[in-house]
This record gives C-alpha cells, sequence and structure tokens, in this order.
C-alpha cells in the first residue's frame, strides 16, 4: 500500500514540479560520542549515516499548532515511507536538498499517516 501512494505522489511530482523533493534523513551516530571531563560532547570520528528520500514540506497542522514547543517557523515534513530505507526518530534530523524549503531541519515530533505511506514529521529549521 505504502509503495502504491508513493507510485502515486511522485507520479504527480514528475508531471507537475514538486511538492516532493529530494531529501536525506541524517542519523548520528551514537557509538562514536565521546565526552570529556566536563560532559561537552567530543565529535566521533565517524560522518553521520545519510538515508534518501522524497519530502514535502507543508503548512503546520492544527494539533502541531496546540503542541507545547511549536513556534511559527514550525512546518509539517510528509517523507514518503516507499522511499526510505528504516525508520525516523526525533534524534535524526532531515535535508531538504532542493525546492524553496531547501535546508537541514531539526524533527522534533514523529508520526505515521493512517495507511502508513509517510512519515509525519514536525519540524523547523535547524
Amino acid at each position: 500500500m505504502a509503495a502504491a501512494f508513493a507510485d502515486i505522489g511522485l507520479a504527480f511530482n514528475a508531471a507537475f514540479g514538486g511538492p516532493f523533493y529530494d531529501a536525506e534523513i541524517i542519523t548520528q551516530s551514537d557509538m562514536d560520542t565521546a565526552y570529556d571531563i566536563g560532559g561537552s560532547i567530543i565529535p566521533g570520528a565517524s560522518d553521520p549515516v545519510r538515508r534518501t528520500c522524497k519530502a514535502q514540506v507543508d503548512q503546520a497542522t492544527e494539533a502541531m499548532r496546540a503542541t507545547e514547543g511549536y513556534t511559527q517557523q514550525t512546518r509539517r515534513i510528509i517523507v514518503l515511507a516507499a522511499t526510505l530505507d528504516g525508520g525516523i526518530n526525533t534524534d535524526d534530523t532531515i535535508e531538504i536538498l532542493a525546492g524553496p524549503f531547501a535546508g537541514v531541519w531539526m524533527i522534533d515530533q514523529v508520526g505515521r499517516d493512517t495507511v502508513a505511506a509517510g512519515w509525519d514529521l514536525m519540524g523547523r529549521k535547524a
């Protein structure tokens, strides 16, 4: 089912341009996190893991606007599930690689839509 919805979304994307843009979910490696004597993070030697996907940035939903931490810069980010290998959590970030919302976004909240066709994120620019 998720693949069928992704195909439909990507077909509209190809025909009309946007709204799903190339993106990457960025996961920092916990294994390489080290702390100095004062408790500050010492950056690890390895690069973060980047997983490609297709994402759309939209206005925040009413439910998002009602949550603690919402700001005027908060946006809804929809990631087509069939375009991503693995899951997403709030420790990850997402980089939108093209389009009007290009840049790195922090992920404040993660959910799935009712048919699991996409990941529904609440995020704001990093």
